[in-house]
């Protein structure tokens, strides 16, 4: 039995269930103890520090505005992208138009062509039906004159109806010859026209609103 003289009245503290037992104070507490579990345990059970899981970043800060930014710089960009679609795809629409606009008008200004140049040969015969006619027997013969007149006229309204349509004749005669308009059959020596001169033209050539529907066929002067 203890003596009541040698015992220190001092209150105990209360025990903490999570804690374990206390560790002796004069020891240090060793791996595997359990005063070292429980060191562990408070130590995983602990809040991480700010060093270790640093807070978000508040509105207004550095990183943020940054973020800010760099959200913005890559709306624009997929902005200007999109802008620049768009006006492609308006120029393109834009030369599709005129394209088929083109288009259109030349089906109307040349469809005929196929058929103009078929009645080139009408107009040739009743020119050829006037010249061969000598002049002085249109003037001894009354009813050779009346037919030639009504050739005339029946020629020149066929000329009117190419002017109508946008067909017009080529006149070569003393122009330089001209490779996209004529087609020389021969050279003429001793004209005393410049070299290339067209002196002589075998059937008249043709063009339709500016293209060429037949060429002319000439002899041109030879240097």
């Amino acid at each position: 039995m203890s003596d009541p003289a040698n015992r220190t009245d001092r209150p105990e503290r209360p025990v903490d269930p999570t804690e374990g037992p206390a560790a002796d104070p004069g020891t240090d507490p060793q791996e595997g103890s359990p005063a070292a579990a429980a060191a562990a345990a408070r130590a995983y059970g602990r809040s991480p520090t700010p060093e270790e899981y640093p807070p978000a970043s508040p509105p207004g800060s550095e990183p943020a505005q940054a973020a800010a930014t760099g959200e913005e710089a890559a709306l624009r960009a997929e902005l200007a992208q999109l802008k620049d679609q768009l006006l492609r795809a308006l120029a393109e629409t834009e030369n599709t138009r005129r394209r088929a606009e083109r288009d259109r008008d030349d089906a109307a200004k040349f469809a005929v062509s196929n058929f103009a140049r078929d009645m080139l040969s009408v107009a040739d015969n009743l020119r050829r039906a006037v010249d061969t006619v000598p002049a002085d027997a249109r003037a001894g013969n009354t009813a050779l004159a009346s037919l030639l007149e009504g050739v005339e006229l029946t020629d020149r309204a066929l000329q009117s109806m190419f002017e109508k349509h946008g067909i017009t004749r080529i006149e070569p005669m003393g122009q330089p010859f001209d490779a996209n308009l004529h087609q020389a059959m021969f050279e003429v020596p001793g004209t005393g026209k410049p070299s290339g001169t067209v002196v002589q033209v075998l059937q008249a050539g043709f063009v339709i609103h500016g293209r060429l529907l037949r060429p002319a066929l000439v002899g041109v002067a030879k240097g």
